[in-house]
């Protein structure tokens, strides 16, 4: 309650938000968040594990009916892995800018800035994000997920699902992370799709 409270607040204020910013949020007394928490970096860490955890998207791609044509599957696959992404950069983007590093406080006074919060130290130096391990362990499971949700058409595809499920979550995080310039959008979602299942050249038919 207290971390899905405060994960709007870190993205619009970063590590500037407040513990009573936080407690009015949730709809309690800022004495309980000190209950769960030690400090206020310990809340920010907590919202940065949240942002980068794939349980919510797990869920939701759990939900894609297997029964929906592939490229509607896929679609709806691309449209939630997206939205997690932008609230994963939203999160970890806010909190960079104010200064907040994974493990590390943005200075003295965790609790609202008012220097009665305890530090975390140093921590390992990696920033906001996951280790590398992690991102690996993240990207296998989200795959693996992707795979149930093409795996009914196997016997449709020159690939093995792995390998589709593979080269679509590569296509998506490029264009994801990749800026277009104005004049050249980034692909949909639906044109990413028809690229993957069907190439960029014109069938022989239609040449």
């Amino acid at each position: 309650m207290i971390v899905a409270a405060a994960l709007p607040l870190v993205a619009e204020y970063g590590a500037a938000v407040t513990t009573s910013q936080i407690a009015r949020a949730a709809g309690i007394g800022e004495a309980t968040i000190f209950r769960a928490f030690q400090d206020k970096d310990e809340v920010l860490d907590a919202c940065v594990a949240e942002a980068v955890g794939t349980d919510h998207v797990l869920r939701e791609l759990a939900t894609i009916p297997l029964d929906e044509p592939l490229t509607v599957r896929l679609t709806e696959a691309a449209e939630a892995l997206r939205a997690h992404m932008e609230r994963l950069g939203t999160v970890i983007g806010a909190l960079h800018a104010s200064g907040h590093r994974r493990g590390r406080g943005p200075g003295p006074g965790a609790r609202d800035g008012d220097g009665k919060g305890k530090g975390h130290g140093d921590g390992d130096g990696d920033g906001d994000g996951p280790p590398r391990d992690s991102r690996a362990e993240s990207f296998a499971t989200l795959r693996n997920a992707v795979v149930e949700l093409i795996e009914p058409d196997r016997a449709a595809l020159r690939l093995s699902p792995e390998k589709v499920a593979a080269a679509f979550l590569g296509l998506l995080f490029t264009r994801l992370q990749t800026p277009a310039p104005d004049a050249d959008a980034p692909l949909t979602p639906a044109e990413l799709i028809d690229m993957l299942l069907h190439g960029t050249l014109h069938h022989p038919e239609n040449a």
